[in-house]
């Protein structure tokens, strides 16, 4: 196992899957311009690293993550930086949901608690979602005067529908973890002691099959949401035309002809 921790992120990696845990329970792991940047860190190293087949995202504390530190991005000196880096020309995505978002490993988020405001956002930054009986979900930047990130108006319509969508981002509307479930939010609901053992089983499902293949998958899943039938079945194709060549397809097909289970080494 590999370990590394900074003031405020703990990031880990153990049998091929990384695990990257907000660490400031006192502030219920609100986001500081420093953990903003350890948590955009963190995914673009999982994002090299080989060893790493899925990630973990969760918060330490009784929440997730409770979006910005009002004090020190909004009201206070951070709140410059922020303002000075949307004044450019052409301003980019925020560095940390790109990094999560560009992250070809899958992503899971493992919410512990209350996910409001860019919190909420980092979820849907993920691939999938598993919430604690605890959690709570929240789109709250209308409260703020503000608007959501890539989170709210790019993925929430994706993942429950325009129209649930627009009621959630224009009330404001904090939503318990049933109801997520009911509208597709999350993919399972389960008791705060069974969260990290559910996601944990979930990512090592994940990380013993074929990486590269899955890398594919996922980048796969993500061109879907723009591109058109024809877009899409040339990627197919061209996937499919490298990835019969892979060692990891070949053990596949053996594996399953030897009826035992297969093996893969990414490559």
């Amino acid at each position: 196992m590999t370990e590394s921790q900074g003031s405020e992120l703990i990031y880990e990696v153990e049998e091929h899957v990384a695990t990257v845990t907000l660490n400031r329970p006192e502030a219920m792991n609100a986001l500081t311009r420093s953990l903003y940047a350890q948590l955009e860190q963190a995914f673009r190293d999982a994002h090299r690293d080989p060893e790493v087949r899925c990630v973990i995202v969760t918060g330490t504390g009784r929440a997730f993550c409770s979006g910005d530190d009002v004090k020190q991005i909004m009201l206070g000196e951070q709140r410059d930086e922020t303002t000075q880096r949307l004044r450019d020309v052409r301003p980019r995505p925020t560095p940390a949901a790109a990094a999560i978002l560009e992250c070809d490993k899958p992503v899971i988020a493992a919410v512990n608690g209350p996910a409001v405001g860019w919190g909420m956002d980092l979820t849907l930054f993920c691939d999938i979602r598993i919430a604690s009986e605890s959690a709570k979900f929240g789109e709250l930047f209308i409260k703020r005067g503000l608007v959501s990130d890539l989170g709210g108006l790019w993925r929430l319509p994706a993942v429950v529908g325009p129209s649930k969508a627009a009621e959630l981002l224009f009330t404001g509307e904090v939503i318990d973890a049933q109801e997520a479930l009911r509208i597709g939010l999350v993919s399972q609901v389960v008791p705060p002691g069974e969260l990290l053992p559910a996601a944990r089983a979930m990512a090592s499902k994940i990380a013993a099959n074929p990486p590269i293949a899955m890398r594919y998958m996922k980048e796969g899943l993500r061109r879907s949401r723009n591109a058109s039938m024809e877009e899409m079945g040339a990627y197919v194709g061209s996937s499919l035309a490298y990835l019969f060549t892979t060692e990891d397809h070949r053990e596949g097909a053996l594996s399953f002809v030897e009826r035992r289970e297969p093996v893969f080494k990414g490559r």
